[in-house]
């Protein structure tokens, strides 16, 4: 839980100090965009390199790379700050990118180990301490703001902070590895061919499109909700980051609280339920002019995107055969479009301006209610997809 929470603090550790950094580097919001397009690029290259080295170095070893790359990641943006180097940025946020996406796949393997040895759902909780740290990196941010703190120091202190971390976390997690044997080649291309007709099963392309949806909301208010917030509503910094603590407490909140509702209403229920008010959420975020109704637009904001990464990946599991492929299928459609999503909103706010690029968002979240059908439950007699409770992300279906 500590490392989930170590990645939300991470997440969090730039998004409320854009404003800062975007003055103090000269930068326009086109090139904001560009420099979070580069972390996306990172973050897929995380992605791909977590199993490998997973297997190469254990769990134990793995884990503390990716937190030590995080750290340093931190540490080179601080640096980039000071020195006003765009370039040094760029690369700065590739790290990054590439460390929390590696950070990501491991401490999901390893929740997902934890889990069934203890025998209990536990990964909601696990995911709601990666929200939490958000919340808690987000109001490190807004302090620092308030304070008078510049982002280049608050960057180098969160460095050693993190560097701290891992060296308490590292020696508690067992070596060894939890990601299996490495399979035989002719069982990778099996693999390989299921995963590929994963994107042609109907059903499954409308998981991920919902996930697509939540996800892209997600995403953009990591990194554009204080920008938004201080440019176009007039708030001062550190209020501007503290709309951002809002929003991640709120997330929090609703997946730590929320598993009640979705006994309530079902997956497809819950999933409409949060995304209509994540529309009305958004609506008066672009539109309001009170401070007040903003927030509230902040909160319902982060409602909507709770509920659709977890119940995506459960519906994903039990849509089929070969439930590692399904989820890994949707995972890639839900971590594309968190880490996509905000520099695309960057390219259509320098022609629009940021507040009416969030339309888009609005859009998806409206796709995201129609085809939250999908999501349904399979009936009672039919079979479920063996290895089930054993996906590569350790959620539970259902």
């Amino acid at each position: 839980m500590a490392s989930f929470g170590l990645g939300g603090v991470t997440l969090a550790a730039w998004g409320p100090r854009l404003p800062a950094i975007k003055a103090q580097l000269g930068m326009g919001t086109a090139t904001i965009g560009l420099v979070l397009a580069i972390s996306t690029i990172g973050g897929i290259g995380g992605l791909a390199l977590a199993t490998p080295l997973l297997h190469r170095l254990g769990s134990r070893r793995a884990l503390s790379l990716a937190i030590v790359v995080v750290g340093a990641a931190l540490a080179m943006m601080g640096t980039a700050v000071a020195t006003r180097s765009v370039l040094l940025l760029g690369a700065a946020f590739a790290v990054v990118g590439a460390g929390i996406g590696t950070l990501d796949v491991l401490i999901n393997v390893e929740g997902a180990a934890i889990e069934r040895a203890a025998g209990r759902t536990l990964m909601p909780r696990m995911h709601g301490s990666w929200s939490v740290g958000a919340a808690l990196g987000a109001g490190l941010g807004a302090a620092c703001a308030a304070l008078g703190i510049g982002p280049a120091e608050q960057l180098l202190g969160e460095a050693v902070a993190v560097a701290g971390v891992a060296l308490v976390v590292a020696p508690a997690v067992p070596p060894g590895s939890r990601g299996g044997a490495r399979p035989a080649v002719q069982d990778r291309m099996v693999r390989l061919r299921h995963w590929l007709a994963g994107w042609a099963d109907w059903r499954l392309l409308l998981i991920g499109l919902v996930m697509l949806g939540v996800e892209m909301g997600e995403g953009s208010a990591n990194n554009w909700l204080t920008l938004a917030a201080h440019n176009d509503h007039g708030q001062a910094p550190a209020v501007a980051a503290l709309f951002f603590t809002a929003f991640a407490l709120s997330e929090a909140s609703a997946r730590i609280f929320g598993g009640p509702v979705v006994d309530r209403l079902g997956r497809t229920g819950a999933i409409r339920s949060t995304t209509a008010l994540g529309v009305a959420g958004l609506c008066l975020f672009i539109l309001g002019t009170d401070r007040w109704l903003v927030l509230g637009g902040v909160v319902l904001w982060a409602v909507g995107v709770s509920m659709g990464f977890p119940l995506g990946m459960s519906a994903a599991a039990e849509s089929g055969p070969d439930p590692v492929a399904r989820v890994s299928v949707v995972a890639s459609i839900g971590y594309f479009a968190n880490l996509a999503g905000p520099p695309a909103i960057g390219v259509l706010a320098q022609s629009v301006g940021l507040l009416d690029a969030l339309w888009l968002i609005v859009a998806l979240f409206g796709a995201a209610f129609v085809c939250a059908g999908a999501l349904r439950p399979r009936s009672p007699g039919a079979p479920v997809p063996a290895g089930a409770p054993e996906l590569l992300t350790g959620q539970a279906p259902g």
